[in-house]
């Protein structure tokens, strides 16, 4: 959208922009941005254009199934501050963080109405997948919604399922194909290359000895990504490098064949020289190349990953980025900077 507003991505509902109010608001949880929320956000925006108003997103921190059960978080497929740069790649003019608690939790859906919709937000219009409930014991149905924007006048667009041959597009069924090591149908249900965004550590340069260093990541713990090698397009969030891009191919495992240790994603870039240590760097799976596997000795190890090398190569080159894969990079390192401040 081409209006007039002060750019800030994301915000919590707290400190939310004076120019959110009266907004076309779309609500959801919207983990993985997937091509059914994407079908959602389009319908938000395209009613927004319509009106004349800003088009902000609702969404909701933790998770709320990590919130009734915290001993299994789910396996988050875009935690905050990659959720908020997605949807700004989507051409949203923001994203509104709400607190999902003990109160949010237990909050009547005739209250959710009323105070967060109406007196906190002004809603011009509300739009919601055709699975969205919300309230206390979930009783704030689609129906409900539609119902209480004609007793209170605010418009309400409810979109239906978006699916394909294997039914309908679900966060759940990309956590199962990432988890079998499927990244092209994760990405095909996503529209977007599956990235994570994390800060390079220091590993135990290993592989610098090996002839590939690498940048080292620590994924977070709920993380089901299947242990791997997998071609990989690294981009960097650091001053004047901000948005390179690099392709390279990365693990993500236990290192077998040295230590077992704790799970770790290491990127091998391509044609780079250079220290990363500390950075914040955002990394897309394009391509799996084969499960992790451990070697007799270093000198095997050496060689599989050269042929590992070469097979990343053939997958990046015939394997483009998405526009929101390359409008993501673009935005990505001003929403990591807004949200640094913000406790997400």
């Amino acid at each position: 959208m081409q209006l007039s507003v002060e750019t800030q991505h994301i915000a919590h509902f707290d400190a939310m922009p004076p120019a959110w109010r009266g907004a076309v608001v779309a609500i959801g949880n919207f983990d993985g941005v997937h091509s059914g929320h994407q079908a959602v956000l389009k319908a938000a925006e395209a009613e927004a254009e319509h009106l004349g108003v800003l088009c902000i997103v609702m969404t909701f921190e933790p998770h709320p199934r990590t919130f009734f059960a915290p001993a299994k978080p789910v396996f988050r497929l875009t935690p905050a501050t990659l959720k908020a740069s997605l949807i700004a790649a989507l051409d949203l003019n923001g994203t509104l963080v709400m607190t999902f608690d003990r109160d949010l939790a237990g909050m009547e859906a005739e209250d959710f109405v009323t105070k967060i919709l109406l007196e906190k937000l002004a809603a011009r219009h509300v739009v919601t997948g055709y699975d969205f409930h919300f309230g206390h014991n979930r009783r704030g149905t689609p129906n409900f919604l539609q119902e209480s924007g004609l007793m209170h006048g605010f418009g309400v667009t409810v979109v239906a399922e978006h699916g394909d041959e294997g039914g309908a597009v679900s966060s759940s069924r990309i956590r199962q194909a990432l988890g079998e090591g499927d990244i092209d149908h994760a990405n095909s249900l996503l529209g977007w290359s599956w990235s994570v965004s994390s800060t390079v550590v220091q590993g135990d340069k290993r592989g610098r000895d090996l002839g590939y260093p690498t940048a080292n990541m620590a994924l977070l713990p709920d993380t089901t990504l299947r242990h791997g090698i997998y071609a990989v397009r690294f981009a960097r969030a650091n001053g004047e490098v901000s948005g390179e891009v690099h392709d390279g191919v990365a693990n993500f495992g236990h290192r077998p064949t040295f230590d077992n240790g704790r799970p770790l994603l290491e990127s091998f870039l391509f044609d780079f020289d250079g220290d990363l240590y500390g950075e914040t760097a955002l990394v897309s799976l394009v391509g799996w190349i084969r499960p992790e596997e451990a070697f007799a000795s270093p000198q095997a190890l050496i060689a599989q990953m050269d042929r590992d090398s070469a097979a990343a190569r053939v997958l990046l080159a015939k394997t483009p980025p998405t526009p929101i894969d390359r409008k993501l990079v673009e935005l990505w390192p001003a929403v990591l900077a807004e949200t640094r401040n913000l406790a997400l």
